[in-house]
């Protein structure tokens, strides 16, 4: 099966790692293959199937590229299992269910890119059940042998018990709360709704030709206290900026239809780095997404581990709440260092509050001294200089934290000087994986033992920074995290006990 994309495993549960299909999907993929006959892809007229195979014809569908958009032109009752009342001719953007439409435009277009089929399967689930497991099958066509110009996908869905919820709701008799998730941060927001026992709230998000969109929520929010789920991180599908004016539309739309409270729930800020002017007339982008947010009434912004918590919080005149994972990184590593001597280290002068706080945490945790070190660094113009360091790693496990690790240079410089100055082994400790185009190969060739970093700016299992750092990577969930939070704040419970004690 082919390999994919972050933001479109994002959608599903397991692709390419699913069992063999189903034995329906299985005949599909049999006889696609059979017609295939050494062109990019087959046409649709080549692929038949035997009159004992006909449950596996009546579970194909077939959809056209059409400009910006792909039209049905075959098999409408199987696309009305995923898509609801629909007809040959009809475009996904009029699907009447706009998740499952998303879900095919992203399968689609992952098929055209690899030139292969792909296995998704995925959890249909409503008011906090599991209903139904379904299997979509998704592969190319071509008319002319040449190019792709439609898909064939095939589907099976499985229903299954639901006398029983699939995790335990919230006592919610006024139904006050809502929890939306927006772009690829759908499968993020649905570990949180898992965690609090809730499930996402619906909504629209309605792509238009040109490129312009809409979204809007598919129930009631009027009184209601809602939170709006976001990474603003850029992806192959959305730049930072895209995400960010989606949830600023999302925000307004919701205070529009009587939202009591619109919380901005997002795991990773963008534009947080440009938080001061350092040259004549520089930005201060900080602030200014500050007022984005103030111009559409947003009452609250939650995000976890900022550039600088300094200017964040000054720069929002509405409430914010600012987490950290030090909590989440401290239970994952204390297990893992044992009796060895540790210090923690700062990258940069910068971070070193950050980075002393994460130190005193692991003293408290491991009941014994914990030394640190710090590194200095300039950047100018994309350079970055500066070769002091200070502090005791000799015969330690040296910890580096920051908040994110981009191009993977300052890691890299200061687990060098870390190794020069007599540290057994380097650990590199970062909440934003961001990871540019350039990180893998300098990561691949750092001294550093082990690279932690959490899920809030997703990755797949075919990224290339993963693949560079193969075992030495160590993903850690911040969902319950937030979750917790988003719990505290609706119920005015204790942020600050959340930081001292973790999720």
């Amino acid at each position: 099966m082919a390999l994919t994309d972050p933001p479109l495993k994002r959608l599903f549960e397991r692709l390419d790692f699913a069992p063999r299909p189903t034995a329906a999907l299985g005949v599909v993929l049999e006889r696609w293959e059979a017609a295939r006959a050494g062109v990019i892809a087959p046409r649709r007229e080549t692929i038949r199937f035997s009159s004992q195979e006909q449950e596996a014809a009546q579970s194909i569908f077939v959809h056209r590229f059409d400009d910006a958009d792909l039209a049905l032109i075959d098999g409408e009752i199987a696309a009305q299992r995923l898509l609801g009342a629909c007809r040959k001719g009809d475009r996904l953007n009029e699907a009447e269910d706009r998740r499952g439409a998303v879900r095919l435009r992203r399968l689609f277009e992952e098929v055209r890119r690899a030139s292969q089929p792909v296995l998704a399967q995925f959890t249909s689930v409503s008011h906090g059940r599991d209903r139904a497991i379904v299997e979509v099958l998704a592969a190319p066509l071509s008319q002319n042998g040449q190019t792709i110009d439609s898909v064939l996908a095939a589907v099976a869905i499985k229903a299954l018990d639901v006398s029983a919820p699939a995790w335990p709701l919230l006592e919610r008799a006024d139904g006050a709360f809502a929890l939306f998730a927006l772009d690829s941060a759908v499968h993020f927001g649905e570990e949180i709704a898992r965690t609090l026992g809730v499930s996402l709230s619906q909504l629209e998000d309605r792509a238009f030709e040109d490129r312009e969109y809409k979204v809007r929520p598919l129930e009631s929010v009027r009184g209601r206290d809602v939170y709006v789920v976001s990474s603003l991180h850029g992806d192959a599908f959305a730049s930072s900026a895209d995400k960010l004016c989606k949830m600023l539309f999302f925000i307004g739309a919701l205070k529009d239809a009587g939202a009591t409270r619109v919380t901005a729930v997002t795991p990773y800020l963008c534009f947080a780095r440009k938080d001061r002017r350092t040259k004549p007339r520089d930005p201060v982008t900080t602030r200014y997404v500050a007022q984005l947010f103030e111009s559409v009434a947003t009452d609250c912004v939650i995000c976890v581990d900022v550039h600088n918590i300094a200017a964040f919080q000054n720069a929002f005149r509405c409430e914010t709440i600012h987490l950290d994972a030090q909590a989440i990184f401290a239970q994952q590593l204390i297990t893992e260092i044992g009796d060895a001597p540790v210090a923690v280290v700062s990258p940069d002068l910068g971070g070193e509050k950050r980075a002393e706080l994460f130190r005193q945490r692991l003293e408290r945790m491991l009941n014994r001294p914990v030394a640190k070190a710090f590194m200095d660094k300039y950047r100018s113009e994309g350079r970055v200089v500066g070769e002091i360091f200070a502090g005791d790693v000799n015969n330690r496990i040296a910890i580096i934290l920051d908040d994110l690790i981009a191009g993977g240079g300052t890691m890299a410089r200061t687990a060098t000087a870390c190794r020069a100055h007599g540290a057994t082994q380097v650990w590199a400790v970062a909440t934003h994986g961001v990871f540019a185009s350039a990180a893998p190969d300098i990561l691949r060739d750092a001294p550093i033992d082990r690279l932690a970093i959490t899920d809030t700016v997703p990755l797949a299992a075919t990224d290339k920074t993963v693949v560079a750092l193969k075992d030495r990577l160590i993903i850690v969930g911040a969902a319950k995290l937030f979750a917790e939070a988003i719990r505290r704040r609706h119920t005015n419970g204790s942020i600050t006990e959340l930081l001292e004690q973790g999720p």
